[in-house]
């Protein structure tokens, strides 16, 4: 249910400004939601599993805060991630 190595490293090299760079808000907005799309699949199939989505719930409001903490601090980082990950429609 969590990701693997490869997908961490991935996504880490990709938002963050050097491989060791877990802390930055980016980054862990990026491995939020690459977690709650893995997740969003889980509770689809299995409707009754209720640990599950209340996870998916707890993990959907800390990507809240980080973002309401990027957009603001820094405006245009945070649209730009907005739009790299896709979040908003």
């Amino acid at each position: 249910m969590s990701l693997n190595k490869e997908q961490t490293s991935s996504i880490i090299s990709k938002f963050g400004k050097n491989d060791k760079d877990t802390g930055a808000s980016e980054v862990q907005i990026a491995l939020l939601t690459e977690r709650i799309n893995q997740l969003t699949g889980h509770t689809k199939q299995f409707k009754k599993d209720k640990s599950g989505q209340r996870s998916l719930l707890i993990l959907v409001g800390k990507r809240r805060r980080i973002l309401k903490y990027i957009q603001r601090v820094n405006l245009e980082k945070y649209r730009s991630i907005i739009k790299e990950l896709g979040l908003r429609k």
